[in-house]
């Protein structure tokens, strides 16, 4: 007999999750909060540009690729390798830096201020490839049942890797290279991430590895949304239904497992299993008043930084720009102290350009740009108040003006400004943190909110502050381990 499952939010983690369980027989229905699947996975159109309103690119490509072969259907869109991966602008200095996957091209690059930069590249990503290989299927591609059975499996990791555990990326780096423009560029992966390189632990140089060696960095074909757009007929065709506008408000129980979920128009929904595809250490505390997951529990807990984005349209088109890049100040190491910490909003903020309209020319008018900036900013619990934010999107969109030399201020068609507060309130975000619950060491494994609930049998979680953690493919991984959970202990007889 087919059980039912409901799957709270169509984010990529509730998509993956629906296709994979109906794929083996569980009737699934989705109830999503918003009017459009792809929770952050969005798009945003307005006077005829269209935007990814959050991801512009991911790695490990392959998960897709498992995903979907594991229904038995092709990959339904186009993905592209980026070459070069991005480009970095550092303040104060002429020329930006193009980053290659091609170590020999890259060593080009940095040949000014990192003497031998090829042989110490290549020392420093077989160590970070090590890690990632010795930890991919014991930690990250594996469920746990408790803190015991991590603890286990973390000790069957190679014992050359636990001084990792304890020193930060940019220690490790420093271990390596002498540039300080080296080492920054090296430690952005974990500083767009919503961390800093400073409080991030060195065995995460690992996303080093995954982005210049082991599969690179790709977008998608006509914009990231077609992730979501190729996902939905598949999902028809297994009978999956997603009702929209319908926000789950009170969770029922009744003897030990959820009997059903109710939104805000009253509707009771029933199933026999249900996966939350929401926030999975705030949904505990709002939802089930879990006391761990209290308010002053939760703003305890170690958060990614808050997303500030401007999406913007520009008429003419910007020679000094490439698809993706980041903008970084001359200040780094004081710049990441800080900006956990403060309520005042940075002077020379960091921040990234994904220019979609370089490859996807379908995303602007003809002669135009689209242009998605994101700058990383302190939570609402840090910086609560916003309504500085037209005065830190000009400060943002004057400094990016300056460094490509072209006047975008004097050429915007449209504009659109997402503060903390906005992505809050559109994706239930815990004090608007982007990316859900940071990666230290005590919120990884076993010791992040697990993905099957302590107390309800039938009660899954799915999506960045669960198991394995955040990023398009790492959800795309605890979609899988969620669904071998609930084939195991909820299997359709």
């Amino acid at each position: 007999m087919s059980k039912r499952v409901i799957v709270v939010g169509a984010g990529l983690g509730g998509l993956s999750t629906a296709l994979r369980l109906s794929d083996l027989g569980y009737k699934v229905q989705i109830l999503e909060k918003n009017d459009t699947p792809g929770g952050r996975l969005n798009i945003l159109e307005k006077d005829g540009y269209t935007f990814d309103m959050g991801p512009s690119f991911f790695s490990m490509s392959y998960e897709f690729k498992e995903l979907f072969s594991s229904v038995n259907e092709d990959v339904p869109f186009q993905i592209q390798e980026l070459d070069p991966l991005y480009t970095v602008y550092l303040s104060g200095k002429e020329k930006p830096y193009q980053i290659y996957k091609n170590l020999a091209k890259l060593a080009e690059e940095f040949k000014s201020v990192e003497p031998n930069f090829e042989a110490k590249a290549i020392k420093y990503l077989k160590g970070a490839a090590s890690i990632f290989h010795d930890t991919e299927y014991r930690i990250i591609k594996r469920n746990f049942n408790s803190i015991l059975q991590y603890l286990i499996s973390m000790s069957k990791v190679p014992k050359k890797h636990l001084p990792k555990m304890f020193r930060t990326f940019w220690a490790e780096l420093e271990r390596h290279f002498e540039s300080e423009d080296v080492k920054i560029i090296f430690s952005l992966v974990a500083f767009f991430l919503g961390a800093t390189p400073f409080n991030t632990p060195s065995v995460y140089g690992l996303l080093n590895y995954t982005e210049l060696q082991h599969d690179g960095y790709w977008n998608v074909k006509g914009g990231m949304y077609e992730i979501v757009k190729g996902m939905l007929p598949l999902l028809e065709k297994r009978g999956v239904k997603i009702t929209y506008n319908s926000e789950v408000k009170q969770i029922n129980n009744l003897n030990g497992r959820i009997s059903s979920v109710i939104d805000q128009n009253g509707k009771e929904w029933l199933a026999d299993l249900f996966v939350i595809n929401s926030d999975a250490a705030s949904f505990r505390g709002k939802y089930l008043d879990r006391k761990k997951y209290s308010e002053k529990k939760l703003d305890a807990m170690e958060w990614t930084l808050s997303p500030f984005t401007i999406y913007l349209g520009v008429k003419g088109k910007i020679d000094g720009i490439s698809h993706h890049n980041y903008f970084l100040g001359d200040n780094f190491k004081q710049y990441a102290d800080t900006i956990f910490r403060t309520s005042v909003t940075p002077e020379k903020p960091y921040y990234y350009v994904n220019v979609a309209s370089k490859s996807n020319l379908n995303s602007a008018p003809q002669g135009c740009e689209n242009l998605f900036i994101l700058c990383p900013v302190p939570d609402l619990r840090v910086k609560k108040d916003w309504s500085d934010s037209e005065a830190l999107a000009a400060g943002i969109i004057d400094d990016l003006g300056k460094r490509v030399g072209y006047d975008i201020a004097a050429n915007i068609e449209t504009k659109i400004i997402m503060n903390p507060i906005d992505w809050q309130d559109k994706f239930n975000l815990y004090r608007g943190s982007g990316l859900g619950l940071a990666h230290g060491l005590k919120q990884i494994g076993a010791f992040r909110p697990s993905n099957k609930d302590e107390i309800f049998g039938n009660l899954y979680y799915v999506g960045a502050s669960t198991h394995p953690g955040t990023g398009l493919p790492i959800v795309v991984i605890g979609s899988k381990l969620v669904t071998e959970r609930i084939s195991n202990e909820h299997a359709i007889i």
